[in-house]
């Protein structure tokens, strides 16, 4: 496929960010530069809360499209999730999309493993319900959005509801639940209405490789989630993986058994701490690998081939320290060439 190719306009880009003092002016530049919306983080071990950052969004832009990305199932009560999307929906009417996801890294920085994906259909549908206005069952007792003129919108409140659905599970759950759209990690399996891919990545400007610093800063979060992904699974299994072994006695050293989930996932996507740095010097030029870093033609046949697969939305996850920075460059590399 040439690069550059005219299937990029296809797609639309979007951001996600973490919940952070930032944001609002994080988003009015993702804005100004025509992304079509902000996903925010739902983790609150590691960032602020996704319901006061999403309206700290809404009122600071006008257009973008606003995103939970994504709600994670099992920290709140049901109709505390369906009062807040309500009322960011009645500060921004129209852009909000609510998406539901098992929490594999919120849930595994409390402690705690995701939930079942029973569990998230249930609350998905509980959500859905009350936000019609309909009376819902939830732990035993009738519940209902009550709320006057002027205490809250009226029901029905128009809020697509929409699945992270990478596994097998949860995409037959999004399937089950007829859900509008869906935010994945890979290449859709099947065709969804709406597909949003998370990437993360930076993009190469000439002359920079895997030594680069602000290549490090900015593709390392990616390369040390997966470490993270791999310790959840099997902490020994990290020592397999470039600097894994020294990265994971550095954990065991820090906390008691019971405590060390407090630290593997710290700067999840966002930012290195400095044991994930040493994971990221490591990894040498496979830091390169995962996501999506590379030159502009690159990263637009990337585009092209998502498209062909059935996504219509790339949702890029920046890194810090310079997220406006990195905002900029992939919303350049990703526009058709002039």
């Amino acid at each position: 496929m040439a690069a550059g190719g005219a299937a990029v306009t296809r797609v639309r880009l979007s951001c996600a960010l973490p919940p952070s003092a930032a944001i609002a002016e994080q988003a009015r530049h993702a804005e100004r530069l025509g992304y079509h919306r902000v996903w925010v983080f739902d983790s609150p071990a590691l960032h602020g809360d996704l319901w006061i950052a999403l309206a700290q969004v809404a009122a600071a832009t006008a257009r973008i499209g606003l995103g939970s990305g994504v709600a994670v199932a099992g920290l709140r009560h049901p109709m505390v999730t369906a009062a807040a999307a309500a009322t960011v929906a009645e500060i921004a009417p129209g852009r909000l999309t609510l998406a539901f996801g098992t929490g594999h890294t919120a849930r595994r920085v409390l402690g705690q493993r995701p939930v079942r994906v029973a569990d998230l259909v249930r609350e998905v549908r509980q959500v859905r319900s009350l936000l019609a206005g309909d009376v819902v069952d939830i732990d035993g007792h009738p519940c209902q959005m009550r709320h006057l003129a002027g205490f809250g919108p009226a029901r029905p409140v128009d809020v697509p509801v929409w699945l992270a659905a990478s596994g097998p599970r949860a995409t037959a759950a999004a399937r089950d639940l007829a859900v509008p759209g869906v935010l994945t990690t890979g290449l859709p399996a099947r065709s969804w209405p709406e597909c949003a891919l998370l990437r993360f990545g930076t993009v190469l400007r000439p002359g920079e490789d895997h030594t680069t610093a602000r290549v490090v800063d900015a593709a390392g979060p990616g390369w040390a989630s997966i470490v993270h992904a791999t310790w959840d699974h099997d902490p020994v299994a990290v020592d397999d993986l470039p600097g894994g072994k020294r990265w994971r006695a550095g954990i065991e050293a820090a906390r008691p058994p019971k405590e060390r989930h407090l630290d593997v996932h710290q700067g999840h996507l966002t930012t290195l701490t400095a044991r994930d740095r040493d994971l990221a010097l490591a990894a040498g030029p496979a830091l390169l690998n995962p996501g999506w870093t590379g030159t502009p033609e690159r990263l637009r046949d990337l585009a092209a081939q998502a498209a062909e697969a059935g996504v219509t939305e790339i949702v890029y996850v920046p890194a810090w320290p310079d997220v406006t920075a990195e905002l900029t460059a992939y919303a350049e590399a990703l526009s058709p060439p002039r």
